[in-house]
C-alpha cells in the first residue's frame, strides 16, 4: 500500500527548504527518467539526525490513538495491553474473518481453484476485490455475526446501519484479533491452519492496490513472521512496485468516500493503519496493534508513527532487524537495485518513510542542485539502494553505517 547525492550544508541554508524540494525533484526526473507524478511541494528536507528508539513500550507517538495486544503463546500470557478492548474499523484485517468462514465448513484442498487463488491474494496481496466477492456472496454483515459466535469474540461486530455494504467498517479490537489468530494456530483443522499461516508468512510487500504493506511488524523484526495488515483513508495514491501502476487513492474501496463514526463509537473517518499477526518461531507471539492518525495524515508518517510503535513492544521470540533507522525526504524515491540510476528500479518508497539502512558505499555520482553525493544506503528489508541525498543527515557519508561488502 515509498536517492543520490549529498548535501552541501553551506548552498542548502542559502535557499528556502520547499524551493530546493521542488527544485531538486525536478532535476532527478529530468536526469533519471522517472515519473514523479504528486506534488513536490509538499517533500519535506531531513532533520539531519538517525532515529532512535529507546524501548519503553509501548510507546505510541503523538497524534496517534492505539489498540494493542501481545500475547506469548509459549507461557499463555499478554506481554503487552494498551486498550485491548478499544474497537477500530478493521479495514482490511477483517479478511481474517472472512476467509475463515468461508473455510469453515471446507478444506482448502477440496475448494474450487478460483476460490483457492481468490483466497491467495486476498490473504497475500490484500486485494479487495476477492474480499468484495465473499461479502457479496456470503451474506456480508452475516459473515462477522457468524464469527463473532463461532469464536467468541466480545468486540468484533458487522459494519453499522447504514454501511451494510463496507466489510472495512467491521468493527474489531486487538484482543479479539489475538483471539482470531488463537483459533487460527490452535484449533482450526490443520489444513486450515497451515493454508492461512503460509499465505500470510508470503506477504507481498506491495498489495494489490499499490500500496506498501510491509510496514509495523514486517519492518520492525527479522523473519520470522506473518502479516495481515490493514490501512484506510484519505492517503495519496499508492506507489509500490517497479512501475507507476495507477492505482486507486488510498480511501479503501470497502467504505464510502467520507463517513462519520459509526455504531458503538467506532471512527469511521481518521486515517487508519493496523498491523496484525504472528513474531518467532513457530508463531510463538500474536501482535495486534490497531492505530488511527490525526486528519491529513500521509501514508508515510504512518507508516512510521506504527513502526516505531511496533518497535517498543516487548514481543517474546521477536528480533529486531541489525541496522539503523532514518527518516528520508522527497517524493516517489526510488528503490534502485545496484547503486546507479538506470532500469534497475525495483519499488518506492512512501514519502517521508523511515527506512533501516545496513550499509551504505559508493556508487553512481548524482546531481541534485544544490547536492552532489556519489554514497548510496543499501535498505536490507528491500533488498536495494537509495542515494544518500534522501536520507535524513547532513553528511554525504552517514557515520555510524558501516560499509557494505563485495557481496552488497
Amino acid at each position: 500500500m515509498l536517492r543520490i547525492a549529498r548535501h552541501s550544508p553551506t548552498t542548502a541554508r542559502r535557499t528556502p527548504r520547499r524551493l530546493l524540494a521542488a527544485a531538486a525533484a525536478f532535476l532527478f526526473l529530468s536526469f533519471t527518467g522517472a515519473a514523479l507524478p504528486h506534488s513536490v511541494a509538499a517533500a519535506t528536507e531531513p532533520t539531519g539526525d538517525p532515529v532512535s528508539v529507546t524501548l519503553a513500550s509501548p510507546r505510541v507517538p503523538a497524534g496517534v490513538t492505539a489498540g494493542v495486544a501481545v500475547f506469548d503463546r509459549q507461557t499463555g500470557t499478554f506481554t503487552e495491553q494498551l486498550d485491548p478492548a478499544a474497537t477500530f474499523r478493521s479495514a482490511s484485517v477483517v479478511k481474517l474473518l472472512i476467509v475463515l468462514d468461508f473455510l469453515w465448513s471446507r478444506s482448502p484442498d477440496a475448494i474450487p481453484v478460483a476460490d483457492r487463488t481468490r483466497l491467495d491474494v486476498m490473504l497475500r496481496s490484500s486485494q479487495d476485490a476477492a474480499a468484495d466477492h465473499y461479502w457479496s456472496t456470503y451474506g456480508g454483515p452475516a459473515i462477522v455475526e457468524r464469527m463473532v459466535t463461532r469464536l467468541g469474540l466480545a468486540d468484533t461486530a458487522p459494519p453499522p446501519a447504514g454501511h451494510e455494504g463496507y466489510w472495512g467498517y467491521t468493527a474489531m479490537s486487538a484482543r479479539d484479533t489475538v483471539k482470531t489468530y488463537r483459533h487460527v494456530l490452535e484449533s482450526a483443522p490443520a489444513p486450515v491452519r497451515d493454508f492461512v499461516m503460509e499465505r500470510l508468512r508470503r506477504s507481498t510487500r506491495c498489495a494489490s492496490d499499490s500500496f506498501d504493506q510491509h510496514f509495523g511488524i514486517a519492518a520492525a523484526f527479522d523473519r520470522p513472521w506473518s502479516v495481515k495488515q490493514g490501512w484506510s483513508g484519505r492517503y495519496a495514491k499508492g506507489n509500490c512496485g517497479s512501475a507507476s501502476t495507477g492505482a486507486a487513492g488510498g480511501i479503501d474501496v470497502s467504505a464510502p468516500a467520507s463517513a462519520d463514526a459509526g455504531g458503538a463509537g467506532v471512527d469511521l473517518s481518521r486515517p487508519a493503519l493496523h498491523t496484525t499477526g504472528t513474531v518467532g518461531v513457530g508463531d510463538r507471539s500474536i501482535v495486534a496493534v490497531f492505530t488511527l492518525h490525526q486528519d491529513g495524515t500521509s501514508y508515510g508518517k504512518a507508516y512510521t508513527d506504527l513502526g516505531r510503535l511496533t518497535r517498543s513492544l516487548n514481543v517474546p521470540g521477536g528480533t529486531a532487524p541489525k541496522g539503523k533507522w532514518y527518516g528520508t525526504w522527497g517524493q516517489d524515491v526510488g528503490v534502485r537495485k545496484e547503486p546507479v540510476v538506470g532500469d534497475n528500479l525495483l519499488t518506492r518508497l512512501p514519502a517521508g518513510v523511515e527506512v533501516l539502512v545496513g550499509c551504505q558505499k559508493k556508487g553512481q555520482l548524482v546531481s541534485v542542485p544544490p547536492y552532489t553525493n556519489d554514497w548510496w544506503a543499501y535498505l536490507p528489508q528491500y533488498g536495494g539502494y537509495v542515494t544518500n541525498i534522501y536520507i535524513s543527515h547532513p553528511d554525504d557519508q552517514l557515520p555510524d553505517v558501516p560499509l557494505c561488502t563485495s557481496q552488497k
